[in-house]
């Protein structure tokens, strides 16, 4: 039985003001039609995305059209080897002429922030992000402070055989609610990016502001699930759990960012309701980069996405509809 609900009036805002953001993503980035919504569907769902593609996608104009589209204050860090974690955070400055020490906040303290290229940084200093994804606040010194709402991280990565790259550790990973793969444009898009630079390039227009997101995510939080969509996401990460050719499986925490996600799609599509179709959409992007394969995997070709697909082949739910 539904505790709340959800009039046909905010329903229908909420889709007007997603497709509105959709459209301007797409006025500045060439690419995959998708990608905004999804960027979107994470943010209501209060949850962060890693992009990984080769140099030159456009990953970083893609963070920075969504960021102008929302309305948001955005901080950029160019991870670097020599980065360190209070570069991020930020630390505390004498003021000679009070002789006291005055917080210099860091750019963490945005409300998109963009880390660019994040496994060009040590493991150490990638772990600063860690607090702030997963708590909304930073400590620095011992004090802890609280971050802006909303709050996104949104970090790049080129793939892990480039020269100069170090794998993020499994729980920074885990604390992205999806990773999104970009891979090179269609040669259709490829045309239209040459030939928007030969003019101006476009400027992103807020559509949203901080408040409408924070509306937006209290909205998502009345967005229905039956329990037996809840059953069938447990199920999907069970199944990887105890795959053969899985080392480590899909964590609670996964089960909980594919629920979040699928109720933002939802809310997004103009539902007060989460079917089927919400979860197997969204599976491969929420759960895929959460699996460390076996070595014997790894040797074979074995992919997390195939892991994936035979999840979403082999479990099934009771009372599969499509969605509208």
């Amino acid at each position: 039985m539904r505790k709340h609900s959800l009039s046909p009036e905010i329903l229908g805002q909420v889709g007007q003001m997603a497709r509105g953001v959709i459209e301007e993503v797409g006025r500045a980035y060439i690419g995959p039609e998708d990608v905004g919504e999804l960027l979107l569907t994470a943010l209501v769902g209060r949850g962060h995305v890693l992009l990984e593609g080769v140099p030159g996608v456009a990953k970083t104009t893609l963070a920075k059209a969504f960021s102008a589209t929302i309305g948001c204050r955005y901080r950029r860090i160019q991870f670097t080897p020599d980065l360190l974690p209070a570069d991020i955070t930020g630390t505390y400055v004498l003021n000679p002429r009070e002789g006291s020490f005055a917080l210099r906040e860091g750019p963490i303290f945005a409300n998109v922030v963009l880390g660019d290229e994040i496994n060009r940084a040590p493991a150490k200093t990638q772990s600063a992000l860690l607090e702030a994804m997963q708590e909304n606040q930073v400590t620095i010194e011992g004090e802890t402070r609280p971050l802006d709402a909303p709050f996104m991280v949104i970090a790049t990565q080129n793939p892990i055989e480039q020269e100069g790259t170090y794998p993020l550790p499994e729980a920074q990973i885990d604390r992205f609610l999806m990773k999104l793969n970009i891979g090179y444009p269609s040669t259709r898009d490829e045309r239209r990016i040459l030939q928007s630079y030969a003019g101006p390039s476009p400027e992103g227009r807020a559509i949203l502001s901080p408040d409408d997101i924070l509306r937006m995510q209290d909205f998502a939080r009345y967005i229905h699930i039956e329990d037996e969509l809840c059953d069938y996401i447990i199920a999907l990460s069970s199944f990887t759990r105890s795959h053969g050719r899985v080392l480590l499986g899909a964590s609670p925490r996964a089960s909980l960012s594919l629920m979040y996600a699928a109720r933002g799609r939802a809310l997004l599509h103009g539902r007060d309701f989460v079917l089927p179709d919400d979860v197997k959409r969204l599976a491969p992007i929420v759960l895929g980069h959460r699996l460390v394969l076996t070595p014997d995997a790894e040797l074979d070709g074995t992919t997390r996405g195939q892991i994936i697909r035979e999840a979403l082949e082999k479990v099934s739910y009771r009372r599969d509809v499509s969605a509208t």
